[in-house]
């Protein structure tokens, strides 16, 4: 998607909003009509105001006490109802919002979390979308109130434009002259959006500049470093880099939007000129005139307002909705397959091809591979040859540009990614620190199990990881993280311990993937954790057939694997056992030796 187009492959607007109504309305249906027919009711009496303005003004003109009675009775109500109506709608209304706010964002967490691949994290035009979301999703809520506002408005418009018609039917065009202010306050929300997410990646960049100057992590280096101010000035340059184009686009919607009014303005005068010289109506007509037309400018005005905010924020915040909608479900829409029970065969790359989102670079070249069941596997290289791309796809990250990757005679890309995933298990170099108790950080790895303590202890086993729970105050119930309240501080190498417990939650994977787990930790305690992995895969062998794949920089622990993949400049160099490649004296036999001589 190019910078320049950043609603391209948005939604049609119509249709996303129909559909954020529809969530809507299945999260609080009761509430969502109640607050709609609300809305409506109270536009009513508000506006027959101006009649009985006109008929009290008549009345006293005139000395009709019958008519001062009528405009007064009719007052009274229309005061009395729109009171009664707005604290009556303000009350429904908060609580329409609280309830909808909260299931439109866990609706767009859910959708975040739950996409197949992690793409949408990566690419910058999805990041900028993404992040613009993000920062709407409060609105979501609102879209509901500005769209019941602004059909509250459009009938108070209707009732006045039939009241100046009773007058003179041509009064109705003062209509046509409010035309304009539609136009542009639906135009320009737009415009100035469009704006702004085209330079949605300075905006990032400058809140990601304010994050390190302000954020503990990388408090030391700046301060030893002396850059602060290096990171203050790019700040800036960055925010101002946004916020230029965004500023210039608002002047010059801004200036098109005066226009339009003045084009009311005009029609509105116009009227009672029409009114005052042209017609024998009477002091009732101009006075109507005077008093409904300048509630329709009123009417007019927060009309266009909110048809302003619906389509600048909350419609387009709609789409952006719509469009995550649309795109987590793409990626599983052909997913008719059950993933196998178990392997017999084993896993399958053919010609698989497959570069970043943006990136000019290959990083897998028509790879073809095969990973026999029940085996360990190794995966070695330098760094960017694609060790950590290969179990990626594997795990379904991301999706291959050309190829396919097969469990058996199963292409897991036709699999549901829920069910693949639930035959997985593995950690990698980048896991995360939840800073929960340690209980839930560990039983995180298999949801179904999150509270159950005896396979939190058996996966915590299986990770080498007694000794962390062992130092910890109060064992699997002590918080994680210092800035809660009793919370500990950990080592790097300890969280990675606890990613590695929570990879070994789930008894019988299907495959087992190590993405340099223990990169934190020295090299005898890698190699030993190894060999247990390597132990418990092959144990399981009769079971499932599971396959172990291991990525490592340390040649002295790969060398137990049963087969060791050797991946150099996007493709695979060699294949084999430790005892086959070091015999070909080819690139794995030449690191290898150059590892071995630095442990001399």
């Amino acid at each position: 998607m190019k910078s320049s187009e950043p609603d391209r492959d948005l939604p049609p607007a119509l249709n996303s909003l129909w559909r954020t109504v529809k969530l809507g309305y299945s999260a609080e249906p009761k509430m969502l009509l109640l607050s709609f027919a609300m809305t409506l009711l109270s536009a009513l009496p508000d506006a027959l105001i101006a009649l009985w303005l006109a008929l009290l003004a008549h009345g006293m003109l005139e000395t009709d006490r019958t008519l001062i009675f009528v405009a007064a009775i009719g007052l009274g109500i229309s005061a009395t109802m729109t009171w009664f109506l707005t604290i009556v709608f303000d009350r429904v209304q908060r609580r329409f919002r609280d309830k909808v706010a909260v299931a439109l964002e866990s609706h767009v967490a859910r959708l975040q979390a739950t996409v197949a691949t992690v793409e949408h994290h990566e690419r910058p035009d999805y990041l900028d979308r993404l992040a613009m979301l993000r920062d709407q999703v409060f609105a979501l809520d609102h879209l509901f109130m500005s769209l019941f506002a602004t059909a509250g408005w459009i009938i108070r418009l209707v009732i006045t434009l039939v009241l100046l018609g009773s007058i003179h039917p041509a009064l109705i065009l003062l209509g046509l002259f409010a035309i304009p202010t539609v136009i542009t306050s639906t135009w320009r929300p737009g415009v100035e959006r469009r704006v702004e997410e085209r330079a949605a990646t300075k905006n990032r960049l400058a809140r990601h500049l304010f994050i390190v100057g302000t954020t503990a992590p990388p408090g030391k280096e700046i301060r030893v470093s002396g850059n602060a101010q290096l990171l203050v000035e790019q700040r800036r340059a960055a925010w101002d880099a946004w916020y230029g184009p965004v500023a210039t686009a608002r002047w010059m919607s801004a200036l098109w939007h005066c226009l339009a009014w003045l084009c009311f303005s005009g029609g509105y005068v116009g009227a009672v000129v029409f009114v005052a010289d042209g017609l024998d109506g009477g002091t009732i007509a101009i006075i109507l005139v005077l008093t409904a037309g300048s509630r329709l400018s009123n009417y007019v005005g927060a009309a266009v307002g909110e048809l302003g905010f619906l389509r600048g924020i909350w419609l387009d915040s709609s789409r952006r909705l719509t469009w995550l909608e649309d795109y987590a479900n793409r990626l599983d829409e052909n997913a008719d397959l059950d993933s196998p029970l178990r392997l017999t065969d084993g896993i399958r790359f053919e010609n698989i091809t497959f570069s970043y989102p943006g990136a000019n670079r290959v990083v897998l070249d028509d790879v073809n591979l095969f990973l026999p069941a029940g085996a360990v596997i190794a995966v070695v290289g330098e760094n960017g040859a694609g060790k950590s791309t290969l179990v990626k796809l594997l795990a379904r990250l991301y999706s291959p540009d050309s190829g396919r990757i097969l469990a058996d005679a199963t292409d897991i890309a036709k699999v549901p990614n829920s069910d693949w995933r639930s035959r997985l298990a593995g950690a990698f170099q980048d896991f995360y620190r939840f800073e929960f108790n340690a209980k839930t950080t560990v039983g995180l790895g298999d949801e179904p199990r999150i509270g159950d303590t005896d396979a939190i202890r058996v996966a915590i086993d299986r990770a080498g990881a007694n000794d962390v729970i062992g130092h910890l105050p109060d064992g699997l119930d002590t918080q994680l993280g210092p800035t809660w309240d009793g919370g500990v501080e950990v080592s790097f190498g300890q969280w990675q311990k606890f990613a590695l417990a929570r990879g070994f939650m789930r008894d019988d994977p299907l495959v087992l993937i190590l993405d340099e787990p223990t990169a934190a930790l020295d090299a005898e305690t890698e190699h030993s954790l190894f060999e247990r992995f390597a132990a418990a895969s092959r144990a399981s062998t009769e079971t499932n057939g599971r396959i172990t794949v291991l990525v490592s920089h340390r040649f002295s622990t790969v060398r137990m694997a049963d087969l060791i993949v050797v991946l150099d400049g996007s493709r695979v160099a060699e294949v084999g056992s430790h005892e086959e490649l070091m015999a070909n004296g080819g690139q794995y036999a030449e690191l290898y030796a150059i590892q071995a001589a630095a442990y001399r």
